[in-house]
């Protein structure tokens, strides 16, 4: 049964996601183009050149959307000036990802009671809903959340988050923000295949989820409900994704064995989770997960045992938009509300993979 586990009786109090609304850079470019721009950002030999084409050209990625112009990146020098162009773009685009949501849903800035913002490809201090506050409209006493270090398990963990605010709170409205762009993370001059893989995968965007309580009032009743979540840390893997931090930003770390790890340890984790609610895979209508490239949903698949074309949508976006860290899942759940609605009271579920290496999940009925 939806919604209940052992020694659980479901009482129709369940967190709603009311609205998903992503935003994208104007600037996109076909994925041979930005080959090219990181060939000579990284500044490679013939040779090497021949293997990026080749990282990139397995990627499945055909374009991604750039916060800047192309040919603006090669005048980023230093950290600083990454990080400018970081925060004066994530402005922008969190801007119009949550006012998307905030039209979508009907409601005004004002109604929002709690904000979770998450990034994990910049820095601002004051964070960027703070910054945002007074132009949208939000409320002075508006609570606020800044999350940093989750990488593209936030969008996940982040409505996970709002769902456990929202049981406590359940008369109130809670908004999740992610932004990410990764393109400022590239490191010139760094010809590892860390940085050429990354290189190969990672766009820009943000994208807005706003959830409602069980009993907050006046909101169309519409969209899925959170019925449970779980998180769950793998020990001995914190090596395996993240950052390293140097005088240039971002350095990323990407172990090569990631995929095996997903596919020998990931469907213990999600077919318990689902048995807990006397769940089996084959009764979830619709799969959300994220696109942490073409190995690592192989690998999902395979660990979960799922039907060939469960992860289809997460491929689109993969193709489409590349791999846009934290609000990838949020961009997969729009595209599935949008394109691909399930049937009314059958079951979800929403996953991510990031740094720890940690996996969440979230439970849905549509």
């Amino acid at each position: 049964m939806v919604g209940s586990g052992p020694g659980e009786a479901y009482d129709g109090r369940m967190t709603r996601i009311v609205a998903v609304q992503g935003a994208l850079p104007p600037n996109w470019y076909p994925q041979g183009e930005i080959t090219r721009m990181v060939g000579s950002a990284c500044r490679l030999p013939r040779g090497d050149r021949e293997v990026l084409e080749r990282v990139h050209a397995s990627s499945g990625v055909t374009g991604r959307h750039l916060v800047l112009p192309i040919d603006e990146y090669a005048g980023l020098d230093g950290f600083g000036a990454r990080n400018d162009a970081f925060v004066h773009g994530a402005l922008d685009l969190g801007r119009d990802a949550i006012q998307g949501a905030l039209d979508q849903a009907g409601l005004h800035a004002r109604d929002v009671d709690l904000v979770v913002s998450t990034s994990v490809t910049g820095i601002a201090a004051p964070s960027l809903e703070a910054r945002l506050a007074a132009s949208l409209g939000l409320r002075p006493d508006v609570k606020r959340v800044p999350v940093f270090g989750l990488g593209c398990v936030a969008g996940a963990a982040g409505l996970a988050r709002l769902h456990d605010y929202l049981t406590g709170h359940p008369e109130e409205t809670a908004l999740l923000l992610s932004v990410e762009l990764c393109s400022l993370t590239l490191q010139r001059a760094d010809a590892s295949m860390q940085n050429l893989v990354a290189g190969a995968l990672f766009g820009d965007g943000a994208a807005a989820a706003l959830a409602v309580g069980s009993r907050r009032d006046g909101v169309p009743p519409d969209g899925p409900e959170i019925v449970a979540t779980r998180s769950h840390l793998f020990p001995g893997t914190e090596e395996l994704l993240g950052w390293t931090i140097g005088d240039t930003g971002f350095h990323i770390m990407l172990g090569s064995d990631l995929p095996d790890l997903v596919r020998g340890q990931l469907g213990p984790v999600v077919h318990g989770f689902l048995a807990d609610h006397e769940i089996k895979a084959g009764d979830v209508t619709a799969w959300v997960c994220h696109p942490g490239g073409p190995k690592v949903l192989d690998a999902v698949r395979d660990a979960v045992d799922l039907p060939a074309r469960a992860l289809e949508l997460t491929w689109r976006s993969l193709a489409e938009v590349g791999n846009l860290s934290s609000a990838s899942v949020l961009h997969i759940l729009r595209d599935t509300l949008a394109l691909r609605p399930p049937p009314p009271g059958t079951p979800g579920l929403l996953l991510a993979m990031g740094p720890g290496f940690c996996v969440e999940l979230v439970l849905l009925r549509w």
